[in-house]
């Protein structure tokens, strides 16, 4: 049982939803994919996140799957977890599932669940949807309540929905926040940037499936050539590195036997991020967060891949597989990830950002690109 770490029903009414086990679900024990939790209390009350789902519930409109697999402690891209084992990607079992949402991300590919929620600071949301060939929104940071949400890095925390398409995402965006709708869009009136010379190596068969989904979407496109995108992604990493100590070092020093290798030595490095470079780091972001404003005064959606390549194997051992996601969580902004099909079997994935708040206009355009690539 990869997937799910903690299963409630096998069948209900309604909309099954699954729920990323860092979540609290009042009743229940929140591991946040490590040992060093297993033997916690279970949560005295639900996340704040989880108010509409509940509502819902109680009017026989959804039912609780259960608690969701993933990277320990959400600190980490792959998926792979030494403690409960790693969720099965239903495209291709030697591929990652992606993380750190990667029981949430395999739940709904497999049809186990309708929408599943997620957590992403650095792309743990949009990454696992790549990898499995799903549909992942990163919300607008602050937009999603989370309180009774283990921690990563709270600056960059978010909570989002992962579903098999873009409709089942504004389904995930309505169980989420009460009132939630999309208006419709027509094609001929988007304009999408299209970023360029980022500093990241991608490979031309997702390059070329993005361009073509683009196309087919009928959007006005341009290319943008913005810089900064790498210091962008290093002060994020500090920033991120900075918070994880604060939120987990404790953890680590009172439970070192109970928290994998690579997590421990993860946290263990994170301390040696001093207030400077911290500071310094903030500046950037402070920088790179007026640079993309100054891009969507031009156009107002952006896009690029979700990941530089298509999914890695588990056996490659891969790193770096947030270099197209992790400057994105440094602005605060909203993300779609949606799969787009290449000449293989194993899909590539576009990234959509949208100014702040804009994650209505990001899924009107989703169900765009969508439409047009099927």
């Amino acid at each position: 049982m990869t997937t799910f770490l903690e299963r409630f029903a096998s069948s209900g009414n309604g909309i099954a939803v699954a729920i990323k086990d860092l979540i609290d679900v009042e009743g229940s024990v929140t591991t946040a994919g490590t040992r060093a939790l297993a033997d916690a209390p279970p949560a005295p009350r639900d996340a704040a996140c989880l108010t509409e789902i509940r509502r819902r519930e109680a009017a026989g409109e959804v039912w609780l799957v259960g608690k969701t697999n993933l990277h320990e402690l959400a600190y980490g891209t792959t998926g792979i977890n030494p403690w409960f084992g790693t969720p099965t990607n239903p495209l291709d079992a030697a591929l990652i599932p992606g993380g750190s949402s990667s029981g949430s991300a395999v739940a709904v590919a497999t049809g186990d669940a309708d929408v599943a929620l997620g957590s992403d600071t650095g792309g743990s949301v949009r990454i696992p949807a790549a990898c499995c060939g799903v549909a992942g929104l990163k919300t607008t940071w602050g937009r999603v309540p989370l309180s009774g949400v283990w921690p990563l890095a709270p600056s960059l925390d978010t909570v989002g929905p992962l579903a098999r398409d873009v409709a089942g995402l504004v389904t995930g965006m309505q169980l989420l926040e009460r009132g939630f709708s999309v208006p419709a869009s027509a094609a001929g009136d988007l304009e999408v940037a299209r970023l360029r010379a980022l500093g990241v190596e991608v490979d031309p068969a997702v390059d070329e499936a993005i361009h073509r989904a683009l196309a087919a979407a009928g959007f006005v496109v341009r290319d943008v050539v913005l810089d900064g995108w790498r210091e962008a992604w290093s002060a994020a990493d500090v920033i991120l590195s900075a918070e994880a100590w604060r939120a987990d070092g404790q953890l680590l020093a009172s439970r070192p036997d109970d928290i994998g290798e690579v997590t421990a030595n993860r946290i263990a490095a994170s301390a040696r991020v001093t207030v400077d470079e911290e500071h310094a780091a903030r500046q950037v972001q402070l920088a790179w967060q007026r640079r993309l404003e100054d891009v969507f005064v031009e156009t107002p959606l952006l896009a690029l891949p979700t990941m530089a390549t298509l999914p890695p194997t588990i056996a490659s051992d891969p790193v770096g597989l947030n270099r197209l996601t992790l400057p994105i969580n440094l602005t605060g902004l909203p993300a779609l990830s949606v799969p787009v099909p290449t000449a293989g079997v194993v899909p590539a994935s576009l990234q959509l950002v949208a100014p702040a708040y804009g994650d209505e206009l990001l899924l009107s355009a989703g169900a765009v690109v969508e439409a047009a690539v099927r």
